[in-house]
């Protein structure tokens, strides 16, 4: 190396050293690690702006990468010009906000090298460096004309945005392009380089959309606009004609209405939660692990996207916001329940991207009119949104009935402007200890919910001195709505709603059945943590009770069996030992040990079973149908395949409606052959003479009663309520009454036998059983509301009676 060379060197050395006293940097966009960079091609990175501070960052973070530095490669000589170049060049004046496009004399130069050897390839590497993030115009002048658009008027101005955010800059790597490949068959080195600006320009605006999201409007200019939006016209309109209100009153209202319920996200308030939150996850989580969220990041460019999480814990709102904006995805319109908008904390979360709505809107067209149009902006506007299709937090950890409202506004707004492509992203957010622990089995048991307050956020905090473990989240399986409504309703989109108010005869059908498409997916997206598995294993114990190296081997047995039968291609199963995880169940305090010199024993209080029945419910959809075949295969000497086969089929349309279970019709046979061949592996079943048995060798049988009883009470829960409409006769009982005789009876039973899951007696359950019944013609529902039933239903009841123990049977019809 020359001594002007080193020289050269020592000096970025310096200026690295200097700029990284104030400058912070991650990294975010493609995942670095799986880019692939080949080592025998040089590369050049295209930045948006000619920028020193830039070109120093950029050549930082690749040495970090491990990748051969852009200043190496000058020094090397390897290309013939600058390995950096910038689409675009800013305007002379340092007030506009547009930047000019531009070919760079670099880049034609670089072609025309790759040009004139047809061997010679270039990779280009798309790189943005944002000192600081935020898609919002700020209140401040200062913030506004140093927030990073990446068009600051000079040295200076450059200077200044480092200094005010430069701890809070993030690098975006994409994807790297073959300038070859793009080049095609074209010989003129103007014409690529044209060609590659272009295409470097669009694939900006994008990242530009995905990152920081669209420009939002000012927050009093959108709620001062909605008064004058279609939809809120007519709803006042309607509101004077019928109540004789004035116009003005009415459009103030619309306002105060607009005013409650919009967002307002500030970054500065962000970036505040950014380090608080932060700061709280590491001191109550072991960390967040976060698993497909890479086709997010591709379908962000191009689509609208609506995330639809599980709701488990209030939680949810902010770690999936953090997870967002740490993996370089603009931040969602969260929709939140109206109760959260309390004093202090709904302003921090409004300010964090929380939209308001009331818990419902019957009775008021003028407010449902207002929120129809405010979700109508935000959906047209490209943001991103997230709201929680199943409505409220699960007390029992299953994955609740979809509550179709939100959904059936958001398709309602699709139907009204489709340009800009929509797709729901499922989100599974898997917990090891949710913080609402206490406050759950409390309403379990009978007490009434408890309306949120400052003084309970604020309680909240005594919990920083426990630990929490470890959370996944998981991104779904994308549902694009433009082909779901293809292919459920070809030709929707040539058809004017304006005269059906956007409210077609065809939407409520699809809009349930997207509803269940969408918590399907999330259910497939389930991860499975070591809480989930000794749930599993010590609640299907007598007296949830196990010995330690039994339990050890029968969360091992789960793992492995969920491994060797994936429940999808999205499931996460933990990593390490059956012993780490029990050191770890007990740190967590989610079970107790009892010293005994003939090997310690595990078991539970009555606070532990019941809590771990949540965590055992988060994962009953994955191990519903291996617990099926269990059942069938214990409760009977022999079973044919066909003769399983037969059972799952007539009992899956119930469990599908209950556990949202990925399965159809067609795929479900297969499904359970797989599942009875990895049993027999595994020694569990034989199969002599084409019929399966139980095998009761060694730690065989009490491993299958195991896997059999997750599912055994939702087995008991359906004998219970067919045998008590049986027993009361065709039309002697309404829906309504055979829900209520039903949960009664299951309270009762729970109280005489110690059954320690409350989903036993849940309502809710019972009536998605009656209601399934129904739809399958079962039993058949009366204009007076009774049921009836003839001898279609015998069949149901037999195949209930072979998957229940006998005196477990006669208890139940003893205590009708």
């Amino acid at each position: 190396m020359s001594v002007i060379n080193k020289l050269r060197a020592k000096v970025n050395q310096w200026q690295q050293k200097l700029l990284y006293k104030v400058v912070k940097t991650k990294i975010i966009g493609a995942d670095t690690a799986q880019m692939q960079i080949d080592e025998s091609k040089p590369v050049i990175y295209a930045m948006l702006y000619p920028s020193y501070a830039e070109q120093i960052v950029i050549n930082k973070e690749v040495s970090k990468l491990g990748w051969q530095s852009p200043f190496q490669q000058r020094l090397n000589g390897t290309l013939s010009g600058s390995p950096y170049f910038g689409i675009y060049r800013r305007p002379s004046n340092p007030f506009r906000k547009d930047g000019l496009a531009t070919i760079p004399r670099h880049l034609r130069k670089q072609a025309e090298w790759m040009l004139a050897d047809d061997e010679r390839d270039i990779q280009v590497l798309p790189v943005r460096v944002m000192w600081g993030r935020s898609p919002e115009r700020e209140r401040s002048f200062l913030r506004i004309w140093l927030q990073n658009g990446g068009t600051l008027g000079g040295r200076l101005m450059t200077m200044f945005a480092i200094l005010f955010n430069g701890r809070n800059t993030f690098v975006h790597f994409s994807e790297p392009l073959s300038l070859r490949e793009l080049a095609g068959k074209e010989t003129s080195s103007e014409l690529v380089a044209r060609k590659l600006a272009r295409v470097l320009r669009v694939h900006n605006r994008k990242v530009t959309r995905s990152v920081l999201g669209p420009d939002l409007s000012h927050r009093r200019t959108l709620v001062h606009q909605i008064p004058n939006r279609p939809m809120v016209r007519t709803a006042i309109e309607k509101e004077m004609a019928e109540n004789g209100l004035k116009r003005d009153k009415l459009r103030k209202r619309a306002k105060k209405y607009a005013d409650e319920i919009a967002s307002n996200i500030s970054y500065t308030n962000v970036r505040f939660l950014d380090i608080l939150l932060t700061w709280v996850w590491n001191k109550i989580y072991n960390g967040t692990a976060v698993h497909n969220i890479d086709q997010v990041k591709e379908i962000s460019k191009d689509n609208t996207i609506v995330y639809v999480p599980c709701h488990r814990s209030h939680i949810d709102y902010l770690l999936l916001s953090y997870v967002l904006y740490h993996q370089g995805l603009q931040l969602p319109q969260i929709a939140a329940g109206i109760n959260l908008n309390m004093p202090v904390v709904g302003s921090i979360l409004r300010r964090g991207g929380a939209f308001f709505m009331r818990r419902t809107f019957r009775g008021n067209p003028l407010y449902a009119a207002v929120f129809d149009e405010y979700l109508h902006s935000v959906f047209t506007h490209g943001y991103s949104s997230e709201y929680f299709v199943e409505g409220g937090r699960s007390r029992t950890g299953r994955t609740l009935s979809p509550k179709a409202g939100m959904l059936a506004m958001t398709v309602r707004s699709y139907l009204r402007d489709s340009r800009k492509p929509l797709t729901f992203v499922p989100v599974y957010t898997g917990y090891e200890k949710v913080f609402e622990e206490k406050s759950y089995l409390g309403e379990l048991r009978g007490k009434a919910k408890k309306k949120e307050s400052l003084l309970d956020v604020l309680g909240t905090l005594r919990s920083f001195k426990k630990s929490f473990g470890k959370v996944n989240v998981t991104f779904g399986e994308p549902v694009h709505l433009t082909p779901y409504l293809d292919e459920r309703h070809p030709g929707w989109s040539e058809q004017d709603y304006e005269d059906c108010n956007y409210r077609p005869d065809w939407a409520p059908e699809l809009v349930d059945e997207l509803a269940n498409t969408v918590v399907t997916e999330i259910n497939r997206a389930a991860s499975v943590n070591p809480i989930n598995l000794i749930a599993l294993a010590i609640l299907a114990s007598p007296r949830q009770a196990l010995d330690e190296k039994q339990l050890i081997r029968q969360m091992e047995a789960y793992r492995d069996l969920l491994a060797m039968v994936p429940y999808s291609d999205m499931t996460v199963l933990p990593e390490g030992h059956g012993k780490e995880w029990l050191a770890h169940a007990e740190e967590l305090d989610s079970v107790s040990r009892s010293k005994h010199d003939m090997g310690d024993l595990i078991q539970t209080n009555e606070r532990q079973a019941v809590t771990l029945t949540y965590y055992r419910n988060n994962i009953l959809h994955i191990i519903a149908l291996p617990s099926l075949i269990a059942c069938l295969l214990l409760n009977n000497r022999r079973c044919s395949l066909e003769e399983i086969q037969e059972s799952c089929k007539a009992l899956y349309p119930f469990l599908q409606a209950e556990l949202f279970l990925h399965w159809s019709q067609d795929t479900l046979n297969t499904a359970v052959q797989n599942w009875l061949s990895v049993l027999e592996q595994r020694g569990y079943v034989e199969l002599e003479d084409d019929h399966y048995h139980c095998c009761t060798d060694g730690d065989n049988l009490p491993m299958l009663q195991s896997l059999a009883d997750p599912i055994s009470q939702t087995l008991q829960r359906y004998f219970l309520a067919v045998s008590r409409l049986k027993h009361q006769g065709s039309g002697n009982l309404t829906a309504q009454q055979l829900e209520e005789q039903s949960t009664l009876l299951a309270q009762r039973l729970s109280l005489l036998y110690g059954i320690n899951a409350p989903e036993f007696f849940d309502k809710a359950l019972f009536r998605a059983l009656i209601r399934k019944l129904i739809e399958t013609g079962m039993i058949s529902c009366g204009k007076d509301d009774t049921l009836s039933f003839d001898d279609d239903l015998n069949p149901l009841t037999a195949i209930l009676e072979s998957l229940l123990d006998a005196n477990l049977r006669q208890t139940i019809l003893s205590s009708l």
